[in-house]
């Protein structure tokens, strides 16, 4: 990552990328079925994010080429008396509740907009169009600095629904 980031940089150009954010040992029952969803609360957390232009949770758009036979994650008891599913498609998240599994997203990000390579614009005041080249220190990958955020926003959804589960007295 950090050799494609360098060779980008040197061109004068930016790229994009994904982060990856599991969370672990969340207890089932955090979300709503319908207005609070929990995968709808991380999307927009995440999404307050510059540069973010996706958000996919669970097998996201990979699960459209299975079946529900083979989607389907399936509940047993894992014989320390928790109910567990023999796979997590569904990314620790059903019908927008916790389910205890690891809840497991991923983020797009955008290659950043300013480059150091000329581009083509229009002057507002001369209506003419004009090339235009940025100045100064501009990141030619934004990833490596939103992985915090990240986990930042994502955290601060869970503790909203555990306020909203538990109360206070929880946290």
């Amino acid at each position: 990552m950090i050799e494609a980031i360098e060779k980008i940089r040197k061109m004068g150009d930016s790229i994009g990328g994904i982060v990856g954010c599991v969370i672990r040992n969340v207890p089932p029952g955090l979300g709503e079925p319908l207005a609070d969803k929990l995968q709808a609360d991380l999307a927009k957390a995440v999404f307050t994010i510059g540069a973010v232009h996706g958000f996919e949770y669970g097998s996201g758009f990979r699960g459209v080429a299975m079946t529900g036979k083979d989607h389907n994650d399936l509940f047993y008891f894992d014989g320390q008396n928790r109910i567990r599913t023999s796979t997590n498609n569904s990314g620790g998240i059903q019908g927008g509740i916790s389910n205890g599994m690891s809840i497991y997203f991923q983020v797009a990000f955008k290659p950043t907009a300013t480059i150091m390579i000329p581009q083509g614009s229009v002057n507002l005041k001369t209506l003419e169009e004009e090339t235009y080249l940025p100045r100064g220190r501009h990141d030619p990958c934004v990833v490596p600095r939103a992985v915090p955020n990240v986990e930042a926003m994502a955290a601060l959804v869970l503790a909203d629904h555990s306020i909203i589960r538990y109360g206070n007295a929880r946290i």
